[in-house]
């Protein structure tokens, strides 16, 4: 496995790990303008479960990579939460800013994936 599946696989287990909602990745990889290779996407529920993916995102990505994320923003209110890690930008949203902002859709060209919740 490549370091940046593994880095991806491990977004993903650290989500479903605290059952985040509505997984989606976006391969953004070679498309004009983008600043990451993927967009990771998810919700939850509330405020504490939003930070709770944040904080499971961060641990099992520790465990599994050894990586840090670059930056987070977000966490004070932890109604939208952005973790960047260099070629991954994960977004945790509260289900209602998910819809307003809808970045999802932002990247239409591009390749999409929705991962299944773990319930």
């Amino acid at each position: 496995m490549t370091e940046k599946n593994e880095l991806l696989q491990s977004i993903i287990e650290g989500i479903q790990e605290k059952k985040g909602k509505n997984i989606c990745t976006i391969h953004l990889k070679g498309m004009t303008g983008a600043v990451c290779d993927y967009f990771v996407i998810c919700e939850g529920n509330t405020p504490t479960q939003v930070s709770a993916l944040a904080d499971s995102i961060d641990e099992i990505v520790k465990k599994n990579t050894k990586e840090d994320p670059i930056r987070v923003h977000g966490q004070q209110l932890a109604e939208w939460i952005a973790m960047d890690y260099g070629d991954i930008i994960v977004h945790i949203f509260l289900p209602e800013l998910r819809n307003f902002y809808n970045i999802d859709n932002l990247w239409e060209d591009a390749n999409s994936e929705r991962i299944p919740s773990i319930d």
